[in-house]
């Protein structure tokens, strides 16, 4: 099979993704997750013209020819229900929140007036009609739809969920990951230490980058190079929704995860793409006769390889498969601070650091790229994505930055002046 373009294998990756079912969750628990029902408002909000300030109700037309002098009626504190009619020559204290009372037509501003010794209030001001008065229904009718089927539960989102008094809803499935990785040569993180032997960094890795979607995967351990020993670990793996494979997908004698999938049913999309890091990536599907189905990724042993394939492929299979309709990471232009070497024929992903100066974002390596340079991944902002035809990068190029999870906080020298 030919090297498949990143392109090309995305897009085989998400055909092959349908979302999963629906469960029910509460609002405290929601965070992340996607609606998967339209969610309507239960009231007019405001339920009646409430002042946006903090000042006073009164009628536009006492305020049109110079500084004016008006009576207060009453005071109206939020919650309270107005008692008196405004008239000529009069006013309401009336603050944020609060109902607006019959006769006013618009709310002045405690800064803008003036407190009499005698009780009056002195403005100077002309007041518009509607000035600072929120009116009825301006944040949502009732019976509207507020939140349609697909939308992500941020923050904003829980506060409109709880706002219209919807304690519980139906969201799409989590999918449920596990994660296996492979190979003689690799040492669990509760052994001894063997200096012959390499730490398994990406189960725990690829786990942190699940976890960081909201899910919690499910580590398998690591499955020697035997086939019948990886055959049961697989087993175990394809009773999940997506199986995560890192290690023994090369063409080896010893890489026995493409084979043995193939012989549990899986059907291998494809095992190669034109990318660095990251080329010997293999995707397929385990149909069942139920309609349900496994995503199974055999990712490249070495650490950064792996996590490169989760950002591009997994990341997306995973959202896909959860409703969202934003599937990929914000990518962000950058002009590059020194020349880049690269051959063309495969789509490049540089982890780079990034920096602000005052015409934007800066983009400087992390200093080594290979593969195996955990550390440079662990340093990252984002990944550079340099097209498969290009010949090299020059200083002062303008470059596409994937960010990374975590990337869109910033420093001190973030603050706005």
């Amino acid at each position: 099979m030919e090297y498949l373009s990143v392109s090309a294998a995305q897009r085989c990756v998400f055909e092959s993704v349908a979302t999963l079912g629906v469960e029910t969750v509460r609002l405290e628990q929601s965070l992340g997750r996607v609606l998967a029902e339209d969610i309507r408002a239960n009231r007019d909000l405001p339920p009646y013209d409430v002042s946006a300030m903090d000042g006073y109700a009164v009628r536009s037309a006492d305020l049109t020819g110079g500084p004016v002098e008006l009576d207060v009626i009453e005071d109206i504190k939020a919650g309270d229900m107005p008692t008196k009619a405004v008239q000529a020559g009069q006013c309401a204290r009336i603050m944020t929140g609060a109902p607006v009372p019959q006769g006013a037509d618009a709310v002045v501003r405690v800064e803008d007036s003036e407190t009499l010794s005698d009780g009056r209030v002195r403005f100077i001001k002309a007041a518009p009609s509607g000035m600072d008065i929120r009116l009825r229904g301006e944040g949502m009718r009732d019976g509207d739809v507020v939140l349609a089927a697909g939308a992500e539960i941020t923050p904003g989102v829980a506060g409109v969920l709880a706002t219209v008094k919807c304690a519980q809803f139906r969201v799409y499935r989590r999918p449920r990951v596990a994660i296996l990785s492979t190979g003689n040569e690799l040492e669990g993180i509760d052994e001894p230490v063997d200096p012959n032997k390499i730490p398994d960094a990406n189960s725990y890795a690829l786990m942190a980058q699940v976890q960081a979607l909201g899910m919690e995967p499910v580590l398998l351990g690591i499955a020697r190079d035997d086939p019948a020993e990886l055959e049961r670990y697989l087993r175990q793996g394809l009773e999940y929704d997506v199986l995560l494979v890192s290690g023994g997908t090369s063409v080896g004698v010893h890489d026995y995860v493409r084979p043995t999938v193939e012989a549990l049913g899986v059907q291998m999309k494809f095992w190669r793409v034109a990318m660095k890091p990251g080329h010997p990536l293999a995707f397929g599907v385990l149909q069942r006769a139920d309609g349900t189905a496994s995503l199974v990724f055999g990712l490249p042993g070495n650490p950064v390889s792996s996590m490169v394939c989760f950002e591009e492929f997994v990341l997306l299979a995973l959202r896909c498969s959860m409703g969202h309709a934003r599937l990929h990471r914000r990518t962000v232009s950058a002009r590059l601070a020194h020349p880049v070497k690269m051959r063309p024929g495969r789509t490049e992903f540089v982890r780079i650091v990034l920096s602000r100066d005052g015409e934007g974002y800066v983009a400087t390596s992390t200093g080594n790229q290979s593969s195996g340079a955990l550390l440079s991944m662990a340093r990252a902002d984002g990944l550079l994505v340099a097209p498969s035809d290009s010949n090299g990068l020059v200083a002062g190029e303008t470059v596409t930055v994937q960010l990374l999870d975590g990337a869109a906080f910033q420093n001190e020298t973030g603050y706005m002046e």
